[in-house]
């Protein structure tokens, strides 16, 4: 791997291991305190954030597969690690989510009242504003770096904290004589918790099963634009965003000689490549007409 790449790859690590150590300890913090004080939606609002430090795990196990270069038994690379580690994470988030909703629907049977006090708020204000600079580090960061996987994470945390706000809007709620809103929270953010396992499990299955990883007519574009092509067809990609796998067919002139239309296929590789973001590999068959 040249140098220039591999000190890329460092420094994303780095802000990912930062950004997944605060995220956990948000989560724990949250967890704890809500467990003391029997506020379940606080709790929920805690494994919400341990799902932040999930996707940081993907980011790593992702940085890592993408750093091992093709062998000889894995010609396609290693990428798809990431593809069956999140799916491991969706499993475990759907635990979660029924361990919550146990919790709140025995809340809603036997009523008790939680308590919201000092410290719970305390909890929830640092949190959020953790959560904040979080996001606003890793952000920046990946704009620096270029990185898809520490932007999109970004915006990951950035719904944490509107998560965070549905609770101390919660714990108000107790203090004025309300604890069914706890219960009630809890749902809403199972409701969360769901959403990001589907949206987790969805990316992998269209991965998994070969899904058409982007619009074939950007690949046509970039293709026909290129002089003594005619024609372009059977365009299929599949892959991860990043780490996407073209074929396609090239019809050219009959009467150009092997040698030349083998140079036109490796120019159509290389622009492919160039000016189709995420694009790895192509495939080309050459017909001529």
């Amino acid at each position: 791997m040249p140098r220039i790449m591999a000190d890329r790859f460092r420094e994303i690590v780095k802000v990912l291991i930062y950004v997944l150590v605060l995220n956990w300890g948000v989560a724990l913090a949250k967890i704890l305190v809500g467990l003391f004080f029997g506020v379940i939606s606080m709790v929920a609002d805690g494994f919400h954030s341990f799902s932040d430090g999930t996707s940081n795990i993907i980011g790593l196990v992702g940085i890592y597969a993408a750093s091992k270069p093709r062998d000889e038994d894995h010609p396609y690379g290693h990428k798809k690690i990431e593809s069956f580690t999140a799916l491991g994470i969706t499993v475990l988030l759907l635990l979660v989510c029924y361990e919550i909703g146990e919790a709140a629907i025995r809340r809603l049977l036997n009523p008790s009242a939680p308590e919201a006090n000092i410290l719970t708020f305390a909890v929830m204000i640092i949190t959020m504003i953790v959560n904040y600079l979080v996001m606003n580090y890793e952000h920046k960061q990946g704009k620096l770096l270029k990185s898809d996987i520490l932007v999109s994470d970004s915006l990951h945390t950035r719904s944490d904290i509107f998560t965070s706000l549905s609770v101390f809007a919660t714990l108000i709620a107790i203090r004025f004589g309300y604890p069914i809103m706890d219960a009630l929270v809890s749902f809403l953010i199972i409701g969360f918790i769901l959403y990001a396992a589907f949206e987790i499990s969805r990316k992998v299955f269209d991965v998994l099963v070969d899904r058409m990883a982007m619009d074939r007519k950007a690949i046509e574009k970039v293709v026909l634009s290129i002089p003594k092509v005619k024609v372009c067809h059977n365009i299929r990609t599949r892959g991860r965003e990043d780490d996407i796998h073209v074929d396609l067919h090239l019809c050219v002139d009959k009467g150009m000689s092997v040698e030349e239309s083998h140079r036109l296929s490796h120019q159509v590789q290389s622009e492919i490549k160039t000016r189709v973001p995420g694009v790895t590999d192509v495939i080309i068959h050459i017909e001529p007409t």
